[in-house]
């Protein structure tokens, strides 16, 4: 067997190698020298940026992505996830998903803003237009003491949730009596008598129907979306 042949292509796969290491960790080639966000509705490009921290003249190839988006959402809690991709040969790129609010508990002057999966993210001096205010007034209710607070936000989320866009925009509140007692405010006075969240879904396209159907009423009845009801011209 020939030896030469053997080991002078061993010693080009070696230079190969290494050669190809420099050039990813060693060279300023493929190093970081741009980070873009992208995909903000409410923060800015200037707040993604400073939470991931992307350590900008790394080599491209060793920055971690996954602790860059552990980072973001430990930091801003309005980022539901965020995707970090390298843009090869010198760009890091974020793009997010910030968390949308269906519904606002009042803190003092302030609105905490709640997304459809229960999470409170963000506290906020003004209401974000077309979302709805939880008002809570179940201290009376026979269910008070099976349903807590947690448990009647976590209703009146799936409520809220449930509601198509036409209808949400035009929700005021969403009161909360007990666990069955779910009731809404819409714009004109106008209420909706919604009972449990059971069956949202169904329930918010019944009250769609309801409202093309009967513009003019001013109370609907859901409750029972087989068989909803209005009253009032």
């Amino acid at each position: 067997m020939r030896r030469g042949p053997v080991l002078a292509s061993l010693a080009a796969a070696v230079l190969l190698v290494a050669g190809g290491t420099w050039v990813l960790y060693g060279s300023s080639w493929l190093r970081v020298e741009k980070v873009s966000a992208a995909g903000m509705d409410v923060l800015t490009s200037e707040q993604v940026l400073a939470a991931a921290a992307v350590p900008v003249g790394a080599p491209l190839v060793s920055v971690d992505t996954d602790e860059i988006e552990s980072r973001v959402r430990g930091r801003l809690p309005r980022i539901d996830s965020v995707d970090v991709v390298r843009a090869w040969p010198h760009g890091i790129g974020l793009k997010v998903t910030e968390r949308k609010p269906v519904l606002l508990i009042k803190k003092d002057s302030n609105f905490v803003e709640v997304d459809a999966s229960g999470v409170r993210f963000d506290t906020v001096p003004k209401a974000p237009a077309g979302v709805p205010v939880l008002e809570l007034n179940a201290g009376r209710s026979p269910s008070a003491r099976r349903f807590d607070e947690e448990r009647l936000l976590h209703e009146a989320v799936l409520v809220a949730g449930a509601l198509p866009a036409s209808i949400a925009k035009e929700t005021v509140q969403v009161k909360v009596g007990s666990y069955d007692s779910v009731v809404l405010e819409l714009t004109g006075g106008r209420s909706v008598t919604w009972g449990s969240g059971e069956q949202s879904d169904a329930k918010g396209r019944a009250l769609n129907a309801l409202l093309k159907a009967a513009p003019k009423a001013d109370h609907f009845d859901v409750s029972v979306p087989t068989a909803p009801a209005v009253s009032g011209s």
